[in-house]
């Protein structure tokens, strides 16, 4: 993860949610309207993964990874587990599949400042894969579309 660190980590955060939620829309247009899988394809990269893990009024919750050979069981990573606030238009990573969910790590609130830094070194990547993705132009369509 990332070793910058912002003088002001809180609106930081905020702001990096905010372009992600952006980031995410401009790469997967019809997200809202998705049932449960997708698959993003470009030339000559590996095949991104969408699943939709939960749908509320006000939330979605996903999971984005690339998928580095021809069976699913080989190697998904970086399976990023997204929260997206619809009515805020946020998106916040809440794990991704090297570092434990937020709430594992620190259970006491009284570490807010380091809870802050976590979020937003794991946002921060966010941030910088969903560019590599949209500057490789990944086109998403229903996972049952394709046969894997």
């Amino acid at each position: 993860m990332s070793r910058l660190r912002p003088i002001n980590t809180s609106l930081c955060l905020e702001k990096i949610c905010e372009t992600n939620y952006q980031k995410l829309f401009r790469l997967i247009p019809n997200l809202c309207a998705l049932d449960k899988t997708a698959i993003g394809r470009t030339d000559n990269q590996p095949a991104l993964h969408l699943d939709i893990l939960e749908r509320n009024p006000y939330t979605l919750t996903i999971e984005l990874s690339h998928c580095f050979t021809q069976q699913l069981s080989e190697l998904m990573a970086p399976a990023v587990k997204i929260r997206i606030y619809m009515d805020a238009q946020l998106a916040e990573v809440i794990r991704d599949h090297d570092r434990p969910a937020v709430d594992r790590v620190y259970q006491n609130p009284g570490r807010a400042l380091e809870i802050q830094e976590y979020k937003w070194r794991l946002n921060y990547f966010l941030q910088k894969w969903l560019d590599h993705c949209l500057k490789n132009r990944y086109e998403f369509s229903s996972a049952n579309r394709y046969v894997i």
